[in-house]
């Protein structure tokens, strides 16, 4: 059996399951997955114990990781971080551990970057160099941060921006604070090194024979994620503030039993990488009552990249994500794109994107690979979403104009990525560009996406692009472009029932493409629009089927 019949035969099975009800799955919402949680001992050390000093200045890397690791071979227990401005290097975690902050307690990370040293990590799904993370944690168990505190990762001197991504006063203040410009004055880098590092495209990957040691002529180009666990069991960060990280924020990989609750996340608007939570080849996971403001992607599921990726097999799955706010962010609840180890059973529920780029976020290309399916959103409201309200793209970062990569139709293989078998029901979304967009690939269609229950107020209402079994139900869209309303390119087996739209509305469907298949329209008014349908590009007026 080759790779497009297993990936057709698990396709069937999983379809068949999520057709008749979602009771036969492993999980549903009435038997949501169960998460566990740390235990620790209530024996309590102070970091002042151990010599640290809430000056501002005193550098207190020793005395905290001291105190850790003390707490931990005692068998567990609680560090305490009391209130003030501790400056700090690279804390490393110790199992049994609650490193817990009080309120106005803020651990700073030293801009000295000589106190990171190169490490072994992982850049956006494959293994690279490096700093050390200002927290890190390797094969742990019970492990937490609590509190009410802050934990900032100073992350201005390690990151370069754009000029245009600052007021004028905000660039002069950044020239001013040192650091070196891009020749045509329109990126500032940290320093010379960084420069170099970037304007050549130097690889930070860690290839067969190198070490990160071999890195070290590009040390200060290596940004390292806010805080990374490991391989870690039974992990808890709760009521803390995140914020200023050199890239990623928080970015558990690999981990099991994963609590982050009520924390914040914060990054610039300009932070190049500064997506909010990497959730990255994890299992039985918990997002819960969390606030996010960031630079990219902010809810994010991962499972490594490429080949790399799918030789770990480790999908993402298992998750609950409910009671989030997200103000900025490329994405309020992302998939990918290094999704290459798939991603399954996650559950996000009542939650409030206000101004992301994009609502719900599925995203990946050729060469990925990886299964991502059983992903079921309910009670999701959206203000002011820039681009796509929900968008399923598999053209990720490539440019049609340039290399007209759509039209071709590679053989399936395990490089070939795979969305199927969602549903999305209750939402909202108050302005955006487009409520709904689909684009699958030509071998390997979006399939069986059921979306139901909607107000979408956009600018255009539903493109559905190599799509197969997406069902739209019960839909409102309130467009301000209405021609059309819904655009329908080489896709079968669609479902278009009790669909509102403007009255004024020049056209409700476009159907185009000699590949387009059966399209079901019902329970839909079809003359409050001048014109119902048209057809181009091949596809045959027969495919729409319209009925009461």
């Amino acid at each position: 059996m080759n790779y497009k019949q297993k990936i057709l035969w698990a396709g069937l099975f999983s379809f068949y399951a999520f057709g008749v009800s979602a009771q036969n799955t492993a999980y549903s919402w009435t038997n949501l997955p169960k998460i566990q949680q740390p235990v620790f001992k209530k024996d309590t050390t102070s970091i002042v114990s151990l010599g640290a000093k809430a000056d501002g200045i005193t550098l207190n890397t020793k005395a905290i990781n001291d105190a850790i690791e003390k707490v931990s071979k005692k068998g567990g227990g609680v560090v305490l971080v009391p209130a003030g401005l501790w400056l700090t290097g690279p804390i490393e975690m110790k199992s049994n551990v609650n490193l817990h902050l009080k309120e106005s307690a803020t651990l700073l990370f030293t801009p000295d970057k000589s106190q990171y040293g190169l490490t072994e990590g992982v850049y956006e799904g494959k293994t690279a160099a490096r700093n050390q993370s200002p927290v890190s944690g390797v094969n742990l168990e019970n492990i937490a941060i609590t509190g009410k505190g802050v934990l900032d990762g100073n992350g201005d001197v390690w990151r370069a921006v754009n000029k245009g991504q600052l007021t004028e006063s905000q660039w002069k203040e950044k020239v001013a604070s040192g650091g070196v410009l891009k020749d045509d004055g329109t990126v500032w880098y940290p320093s010379e090194q960084f420069k170099t590092a970037s304007v050549t495209g130097k690889s930070m990957l860690i290839t067969p024979g190198k070490t990160p040691q071999d890195f070290a002529d590009m040390k200060d180009f290596l940004r390292p994620n806010l805080v990374v666990f490991t391989n870690c069991k039974k992990i808890l960060l709760e009521g803390v503030t995140f914020q200023n990280s050199p890239a990623w924020c928080l970015h558990p990989l690999m981990c099991q039993d994963l609590t982050l609750k009520n924390v914040r996340v914060k990054n610039p608007e300009y932070a190049h990488n500064g997506d909010g939570m990497d959730i990255e080849s994890c299992k039985n996971f918990l997002i819960e009552g969390c606030v996010l403001d960031v630079g990219d992607d902010a809810i994010c599921i991962k499972s490594g990249k490429d080949e790399e990726g799918r030789k770990r097999g480790i999908p993402t799955e298992n998750g609950i994500i409910r009671n989030n706010i997200v103000y900025n962010g490329h994405g309020g609840f992302v998939v990918g794109s290094e999704m290459s180890g798939g991603a399954r059973n996650i559950f996000v529920e009542n939650c409030t994107f206000m101004g992301t780029d994009k609502g719900l976020r599925f995203k990946s290309v050729r060469g990925r690979g990886g299964v991502v399916e059983n992903i079921f959103a309910r009670n999701i409201f959206m203000k002011d979403i820039a681009q796509e309200a929900i968008f399923f793209d598999l053209y990720y970062f490539v440019k049609f104009a340039t290399d007209g990569v759509r039209d071709q139709s590679p053989v399936v293989s395990e490089s070939t990525p795979v969305f199927r078998n969602m549903r999305f029901e209750n939402i909202v979304c108050n302005g955006a560009k487009k409520g709904i967009f689909v684009r699958g690939l030509p071998e390997m269609r979006v399939k069986n996406i059921h979306m139901e229950n909607m107000v979408l107020k956009a600018d255009k209402g539903a493109e559905l692009i190599d799509s197969d079994g997406i069902v739209v139900k019960n839909i409102k869209f309130i467009t301000e472009k209405t021609n059309p309303v819904i655009l329908v390119d080489n896709s079968s087996a669609l479902t278009l029932s009790g669909i509102e739209y403007n009255s004024d509305s020049e056209l409700l469907v476009s159907v185009s493409g000699d590949k387009t298949g059966t399209i079901k329209m019902e329970h839909t008014d079809v003359s409050k629009a001048r014109k119902k349908s048209e057809f181009s590009k091949g596809a045959a007026e027969k495919s729409l089927v319209i009925s009461k």
